[in-house]
């Protein structure tokens, strides 16, 4: 968080979380190549890029895209959902990698075998909707040894949950978790381009 980065926001998820903040990323868009997500990407002065969706690692191409992204010296990280596989992700990605938590409604969905590929360049993130979802990921952290794995931040849902709140909570636990919040909506709101 604060690092000036490229965005780019691959179209299409499976997932529908009940939540979901970036709805208008499920269709839409406009097809572009490789080549041509490069020479956008290059008109920014960062070498920084976020590959984040809806969910890119749905799109056929999205592996492909991050190995080119890599090759042009581009410090990349991937954000995905954590329902599909990361195994076949370029090992010069760093990954972050939600956990969803029951509010979400996609818990069902977790594919719990992800975290045995996570390094500790990785990163897991866990959106909290309310104390139940704080809870939960508590026990999941435990129970998985989160922590151990890679950096976890826990972050609030926007607009339902209390970012001081959740502060308080993790403050009162000592939970090993990081607290953040998406410094872009705080800046400029939930503005789909920039």
């Amino acid at each position: 968080m604060g690092l000036p980065s490229v965005f780019i926001r691959l179209t299409g998820c499976p997932l529908r979380c009940r939540w979901c903040d970036t709805a208008y990323a499920f269709s839409g868009g406009e097809n572009m190549t490789i080549a041509g997500i490069l020479d956008a990407a290059r008109r920014w002065p960062t070498r920084h890029v976020c590959v984040t969706g809806g969910e890119p690692l749905a799109q056929k191409h999205c592996l492909a895209l991050l190995v080119a992204l890599c090759d042009a010296d581009y410090e990349v990280c991937l954000e995905t959902s954590g329902a599909l596989d990361i195994g076949g992700v370029d090992a010069r990605v760093a990954r972050i990698v939600d956990i969803k938590t029951p509010s979400s409604g996609e818990t069902d969905n977790i594919r719990w075998e992800n975290l045995a590929l996570l390094t500790a360049k990785d990163e897991l993130k866990i959106i909290i909707a309310d104390r139940a979802d704080y809870d939960w990921a508590r026990a999941k952290m435990a129970q998985h040894r989160l922590s151990v794995r890679c950096p976890v931040f826990f972050s609030p849902a926007h607009g339902l949950q209390s970012a001081v709140e959740l502060a308080e909570w993790m403050l009162v636990d000592g939970i090993d978790a990081r607290f953040q919040l998406q410094l872009h909506k705080q800046l400029w709101g939930n503005l789909q381009a920039r």
